[in-house]
């Protein structure tokens, strides 16, 4: 029999089933998170934003703190290199957006962020994580908002920093701690090490959530019965298939899971999915960011490429549903698509460093602003 973790607890925060949502630039906007809450429950993080952009006031990140009603957590995914910066960023999302979940990224591979000391490079700078990770958790405390953080096993196999840094978040007064078992180095390719996720458990005693490789809802299972994790973190694997967190609900709660939807039950995904970014963005704006979807829903049916390129140049409910209605509604799912890596994968990668960033786990000199960048991913 599988193992079924119990909910999921952060502070006093209760998250009936341990799934959370992993923020995805451009991708988990306040409407994906809803079409996902929709479906199933678990903890829907906020695309992420930086700590400087917060307390300076740039309008794109107050933008993005955007919640729907559904969303009874407000959960909100922040990047920073100062302390200080930090520190006031939780204070203006605690205080004035309401916001009862907070997570620290320190999981970027992207060169431009890495190359400047930020992202995943962070971490092998442990006093700097450390100071980092108490600031927030301080800061947070008056509010009583769990803050977790969210990391990558290390640079590369032989500069690991994920088990320092589990034991810097635990004596931070971190809630948990989410590892996604690559390295920077790997980026997106490869196999997700398990492994590593099985031996933060080990060497900490709060909660941690596995992420990496959950295609599909007996992944989940998986995942807690080889590592002992509390929780697992969702990314690539609900693009084009928000249903994944109702398939995820069912297996956490023992059930049988649904049947996959046929054609016609994912054009309907996909019209909701399209109305709730008109929602938010007006209905023009909202279907030409609903076109980046349209390969990952569409992915292994047999829809042909003329109907797929006009949905990849949509611009109004109307055509959308236009262009829906020439699917074949019965079509069933590609069963062949299952446990397939979904969005990007991409190859190894030398991580680009600052001279001399390996030689001392010590910050010589602060950071430059670059580090803090914008870019999501982890």
């Amino acid at each position: 029999m599988a193992v079924v973790p119990p909910p999921l607890r952060l502070g006093d925060l209760e998250v009936a089933v341990p799934v959370v949502l992993a923020p995805m630039a451009g991708v988990t906007n306040v409407a994906f998170r809803q079409l996902c809450a929709e479906q199933g429950a678990g903890l829907y993080v906020c695309e992420m934003i930086t700590s400087r952009g917060l307390v300076e006031g740039d309008r794109t990140s107050l933008q993005m703190l955007t919640f729907a009603d559904n969303e009874s957590v407000r959960s909100v995914q922040l990047y920073g290199i100062d302390p200080s910066y930090i520190a006031k960023a939780v204070e203006i999302l605690c205080g004035e957006h309401g916001v009862g979940h907070v997570d620290l990224n320190f999981g970027c591979p992207v060169p431009k962020v890495t190359r400047k000391g930020g992202g995943a490079a962070l971490p092998w700078k442990s006093t700097l994580l450390g100071e980092i990770l108490t600031a927030a958790v301080d800061a947070a405390e008056p509010y009583g908002v769990p803050v977790t953080m969210k990391t990558r096993k290390g640079i590369d196999d032989d500069h690991l920093t994920y088990l320092e840094a589990g034991r810097l978040a635990q004596d931070a007064g971190c809630a948990a701690i989410g590892l996604h078992g690559r390295t920077a180095a790997q980026h997106y390719s490869g196999r997700a090490d398990w492994e590593a996720i099985a031996a933060l458990k080990a060497a900490v005693d709060i909660p941690v959530l596995g992420n990496g490789d959950i295609w599909e809802a007996a992944d989940t299972l998986r995942m807690v019965e080889e590592t002992g994790c509390d929780g697992v973190i969702v990314g690539r694997g609900c693009l084009g298939r928000p249903w994944l967190f109702r398939d995820l609900a069912a297996a956490f709660s023992g059930e049988r899971v649904q049947a996959l939807p046929a054609l016609g039950e994912v054009a309907a995904v996909m019209r909701r999915h399209a109305e709730l970014l008109g929602d938010h963005l007006g209905e023009e704006r909202g279907c030409v960011e609903f076109r980046k979807h349209v390969a990952w829903y569409l992915k292994g049916f047999a829809a042909g490429p003329v109907v797929r390129s006009r949905l990849g140049s949509v611009s109004s409910y109307a055509a959308l549903d236009e262009l829906l209605s020439l699917l074949d509604p019965a079509e069933p799912y590609p069963v062949d698509q299952l446990g397939t890596p979904r969005g990007r994968q991409g190859t190894p990668k030398t991580v680009r460093l600052p001279d001399g960033w390996l030689s001392s786990r010590e910050l010589i000199a602060p950071l430059a602003a670059g580090a803090e960048d914008a870019t999501s991913g982890g």
